[in-house]
């Protein structure tokens, strides 16, 4: 059992002694007229004198969050929702209980407040308490100078106080509210349908990722984590929905860092008759809009770098990008066995099982992805490390896919849907001998997609952002979990 601290000692012999007069610790609500957002709106542009011929009283909670304690009178800073105001109480303006039971009040409690506004005599807008009420005890205190902490993990742990204490977390959190509003009125409005697909899957695809495994006790059967939205999706395009859109979790059972959280959340889109560089040009558009809305702006700063939005966006291939900006030989773009060797050279993993173009990608990952800071489309990913994707007309040892990235990191991929059932049965076979050799990222077998395949798909583009690192990038936060309130933490 944890020990208690004198500090919660404390608190506890101050709730004792409200209850012993009679108060209740935690009432059940409170009307309130007003919030400290609409009082800055109503009364920030008076002075002093304006404000006391507006007497009427004004009723308001929140948490309190500093005191300054003169004897007979204290000021209180309480916060609610919308912001945070001063407020005096005076033991002549409440009665005697009122006053006593303040004094039994701390930083954290919640209080509600009843009066008029007026300025201090350095000018501060503050309310005058005229009648007081607690409306909920703190047993434990608020962590004190909560901005200098160095110890970050306990911040993403403990995010209820990590938002209790900084208007810099909330806001950061009411942004992604807002983006995330943004893009379903972006899509809505170009005529897309928000539908739900599965999140347990008996089958995981459209994502080369471990998944986690579960077992349903009732149907008798393994089911899985879906590690993306995107074979059911389409199977809604086989069914004649035409443009369709989710915005939602998925899950991988992959590696924690800045980047990754084991629970994420994606938007992914389809729209039939497009092709992938028809997705291009409305990303463009989708970031523009959202951009407006936020920041009525085309450029932002991520972590001291400034970025430029304005269309139309840098587009490469990957193997022009590994010459151009990866600097890498000629040769390795050709011979397989030399790009094995460079591969090992520079660190990164590889077998001879390893197809050439997968040992491409990875040194493009290394080489090229951090490079990529303003918006840049990543075209002509090879064939074989995108199963779902459709081969190019004129290089069929490509796909028609691209990958999006800023502030060098992926934020997007892309592609013209692989329509044709025969090829993409072919595909699947290829990444189960890719299991059976040890790949556990590799796919499944999905023969329910393959016979929606086999009933026709129409031309069809496909694209999933990732949300969590769209608002990263909007947010200047260097790290996921700054953006997902609950992030996955080892088990201390």
């Amino acid at each position: 059992m944890e020990k208690i601290s004198p500090l919660v000692e404390e608190r506890i012999n101050k709730a004792r002694k409200l209850e012993a007069m009679g108060i209740k610790l935690y009432p059940a609500g409170y009307h309130t007229d007003i919030t400290v957002s609409e009082v800055v709106d109503r009364f920030g542009g008076m002075d002093g004198e304006a404000l006391k011929r507006e007497s009427n009283s004004y009723t308001m909670a929140g948490r309190i969050m500093a005191m300054r304690d003169f004897g007979k009178a204290s000021f209180v800073q309480i916060k609610d929702g919308t912001g945070r105001i001063q407020t005096y109480i005076r033991k002549d303006k409440v009665n005697d209980e009122k006053f006593a039971m303040f004094k039994l009040m701390d930083i954290g409690d919640f209080i509600g407040i009843r009066g008029p506004f007026f300025r201090t005599r350095t000018g501060e807008l503050t309310i005058l308490a005229e009648d007081i009420s607690l409306l909920g005890k703190s047993l434990r205190p608020l962590p004190e100078k909560w901005h200098g902490l160095t110890d970050v993990e306990t911040r993403y742990r403990k995010r209820y106080l990590d938002l209790v204490v900084s208007d810099r977390v909330k806001e950061v959190f009411v942004v992604r509210s807002r983006i995330i509003q943004a893009v379903r009125q972006f899509f809505i409005s170009k005529g897309f349908l928000e539908v739900e697909t599965p999140m347990m899957q008996p089958i995981p695809g459209g994502a080369t990722a471990r998944p986690f495994k579960t077992f349903h006790n009732a149907l008798g059967m393994d089911l899985y984590m879906r590690i993306a939205p995107e074979l059911y999706l389409k199977r809604l395009v086989v069914g004649g929905l035409e443009r369709v859109f989710e915005i939602n979790r998925n899950f991988r059972n992959e590696g924690v860092s800045v980047m990754h959280n084991p629970e994420f959340t994606m938007l992914e889109f389809y729209m039939s008759y497009a092709t992938y560089e028809d997705l291009m040009s409305l990303t463009e558009e989708l970031f523009a809009q959202v951009l407006q809305k936020l920041l009525d702006s085309s450029t932002i700063e991520y972590q001291a770098q400034k970025i430029d939005f304005s269309a139309p966006w840098t587009r490469i291939t990957l193997c022009d990008s590994l010459r151009e900006i990866g600097g890498v030989d000629e040769r390795i773009l050709k011979d397989k066995e030399y790009a094995t060797r460079f591969a090992n050279e520079c660190q990164i993993k590889s077998t001879d099982r390893m197809s050439h173009g997968k040992i491409l990608t990875k040194l493009f990952d290394h080489l090229v992805e951090p490079r990529l800071i303003k918006p840049t489309f990543v075209t002509g990913y090879p064939t074989e490390v995108s199963p779902l994707s459709r081969r190019n007309d004129q290089d069929p040892d490509v796909t028609d896919r691209f990958e999006l990235f800023i502030g060098g990191r992926e934020i997007a991929n892309a592609f013209t849907e692989l329509n044709d059932p025969v090829d993409q049965r072919r595909r699947f076979e290829a990444q189960v001998a890719l299991r059976e050799e040890g790949d556990e990222e590799a796919q499944f077998m999905d023969e329910d997609y393959l016979t929606a395949l086999e009933h026709g798909m129409p031309p069809t583009a496909g694209e999933g952002i990732g949300i969590d690192r769209v608002v990263m990038l909007l947010t200047d936060s260097p790290s996921i979990r700054d953006v997902i309130l609950f992030p996955h933490m080892r088990s201390r």
